[in-house]
């Protein structure tokens, strides 16, 4: 297991996804302390089925909500006022 700064791993993004598809394991320090650990999807986490499902049943039901919902403009000017 690697372990990476933040702010290295901020500029290393994709290598560090490729790594991890690979099977390796990457753990991002701040201050040398682990924050985060950064393992691929397959990789069995130990979770619950029964929790697994409530959070797919989750997912299910916020990508419903988010179908029915409009913005009330263009998707480029919501946008933009997002960045002022």
């Amino acid at each position: 297991m690697r372990a990476i700064a933040v702010y290295e791993a901020k500029n290393r993004f994709s290598e560090m996804i490729a790594a991890v598809e690979l099977g390796e394991e990457i753990t991002i320090t701040r201050h040398g302390a682990p924050v985060a650990r950064l393992v691929a999807v397959n990789v069995g986490s130990g979770t619950d089925p029964e929790q697994r499902q409530r959070v797919l049943g989750a997912m299910t039901d916020l990508r419903r909500l988010g179908a029915d919902m409009e913005l009330g403009c263009h998707l480029s000017d919501a946008i933009q006022a997002g960045r002022d």
